[in-house]
């Protein structure tokens, strides 16, 4: 079982895999540094520095808490829906920033093989001309 285990580990794939977490990992941090340090700074600005962060639904029959973080400190059962909304921003964002590389990713890929694959020219006249007087000389002798 320990040589079965062995095996699997070091397959190439799964060491491809493991690297491509690791990445994906790295490549998350600097996803959500981008998306909540460059751009939902301007974004919050142009919808009047509205932080959807704060808003909740107190779900406590008691007085309703000022705000999230008191309501959170009192123990008071609330729905979080502005960090929801937060969220899914976040991921509107993300996907579509993800979407652009992708694109750019796969317009380079075709310029890289269009660039490679070499074009059906005609053989050059003198290859043509040699052809011509060989098929005659088959024809003759």
């Amino acid at each position: 079982m320990l040589k079965e285990f062995r095996e699997f580990a070091l397959r190439g794939n799964v060491l491809d895999m493991a690297v491509g977490i690791i990445i994906g990992a790295a490549f998350t941090t600097i996803v959500t540094s981008l998306v909540s340090d460059i751009i939902m700074p301007p974004i919050g600005v142009l919808l009047g520095g509205v932080d959807f962060s704060s808003y909740f639904v107190s779900l406590s029959r008691e007085a309703a808490p000022v705000s999230l973080e008191a309501a959170k400190a009192a123990g008071v059962p609330v729905i979080a829906y502005g960090k929801f909304i937060n969220a899914v921003i976040n991921f509107t964002i993300v996907a579509f920033a993800l979407f652009m590389v992708i694109r750019q990713m796969n317009r380079l890929k075709e310029r890289i093989a269009k660039g490679q694959e070499p074009e059906a020219a005609a053989p050059p006249r003198q290859e043509v001309l040699l052809e011509e007087i060989r098929d005659l000389l088959k024809v003759r002798g």
